[in-house]
């Protein structure tokens, strides 16, 4: 009988880390933000910038089939406690990446002047959003 109580709880100790690892993988995509994309990666990860560029990393362990997106920036309003609508911005990217990257460029300025904070959120061509996260603009 005793030998049977160690072989469950052998049993449910491997599960329990098994279950473990399968929760901590990714998923689904994750937003962060940079100063910028260099040759060897991302430089100056951060969540809080000083007013002015940023650049904005999507990266996902799958093919996003993603092609017509828009970057969707919205501002918390302190008075009513809310994200409003702040700015859009539209990007045509290939269905095969699996690391995306949004930039100033001749189409899009990808600045805010305005300090607060900010929900920016990659929207697909159907209005849903596939990534998200938040950024705060702090003074120069």
């Amino acid at each position: 009988m005793e030998n049977k109580i160690y072989y469950l709880m052998l049993v449910l100790y491997i599960s329990f880390f098994s279950i473990q690892e399968q929760i901590t993988a990714q998923t689904e995509p994750i937003m962060y933000f940079c100063e910028k994309l260099g040759r060897t990666g991302e430089i100056g990860v951060s969540d809080r910038f000083t007013a002015g560029y940023f650049t904005v990393i999507v990266k996902c362990d799958f093919a996003l089939e993603l092609v017509d997106v828009s970057l969707q920036i919205d501002k918390y309003n302190d008075r009513n406690r809310k994200f409003e609508y702040y700015m859009n911005f539209d990007y045509t990217v290939e269905p095969d990446l699996k690391l995306l990257h949004f930039s100033q460029n001749e189409q899009n300025d990808l600045k805010i002047e305005e300090p607060g904070f900010y929900r920016v959120s990659l929207v697909d061509n159907r209005d849903r959003t596939v990534a998200s996260a938040l950024i705060e603009i702090i003074r120069k």
